[in-house]
């Protein structure tokens, strides 16, 4: 069990000693929750951290089913399978994508205030979160990692249920957990303080990291 997020990253950061002082490396987390843990993970690998802010694109009448995913800079991952086996219409598309864009917007002005986001072309990207429970949310910010043209995306969490890099084969070129138990039930069993990450608290881990 971890102590906290900040114990959760250091954690983690131990398993990814082979990236540490390497150039072309970036760290992103997701807001808000995977943002502590990438920040102790950037700061032992002596590598600079962002936010990643994607927004899944969920069927109308079945919001946690991904039918695609965006991202900044108008990136868009679109699964043409569920679009199709769900009936999903052009315009209730474009409904959805609308309403997701406007809160992707306000979340990334928000959580960088002004600063330029950190490209990912050509980078080794650490996508980085507090664990995976569905894995939906990982595997969308995975998809626009690359298809922001990420070199190598790897996958980082302190916890997951058994089996989640065959769930989730195919959406990054590595896999890392601390652990991956056979009980697992949900992310927050893992952690003593599994207190809600604030939006301010994601503000200030970035401002701290971008004066390093």
């Amino acid at each position: 069990m971890f102590a906290d997020r900040r114990d959760a990253g250091q954690q983690l950061a131990g398993l990814l000693g082979h990236l540490r002082g390497a150039a072309d490396v970036v760290v992103v987390g997701l807001p808000r929750g995977g943002v502590p843990v990438a920040a102790e993970v950037a700061a032992a690998l002596g590598a600079p951290l962002d936010v990643i802010v994607v927004r899944k694109l969920g069927v109308p009448y079945q919001p946690e089913l991904a039918m695609g995913a965006i991202g900044e800079d108008g990136v868009r991952v679109i699964n043409e399978d569920i679009m199709r086996q769900a009936t999903v219409t052009p315009e209730q598309f474009a409904a959805v994508e609308r309403d997701e864009l406007t809160e992707l917007e306000r979340r990334a002005v928000r959580f960088r205030g002004g600063r330029p986001r950190i490209s990912l072309a050509g980078k080794v990207t650490v996508v980085v979160d507090d664990g995976i429970a569905t894995g939906s949310t990982a595997r969308a910010a995975c998809e626009v990692a690359a298809a922001e043209g990420a070199s190598r995306v790897i996958l980082a969490v302190p916890v997951a249920p058994r089996g989640w890099a065959d769930r989730l084969h195919g959406v990054a070129d590595e896999y890392v957990a601390v652990d991956a138990p056979t009980s697992f039930r949900a992310v927050g069993g893992a952690y003593r303080d599994f207190t809600q990450t604030s939006d301010a608290e994601v503000v200030r881990l970035l401002d701290a990291a971008a004066r390093r």
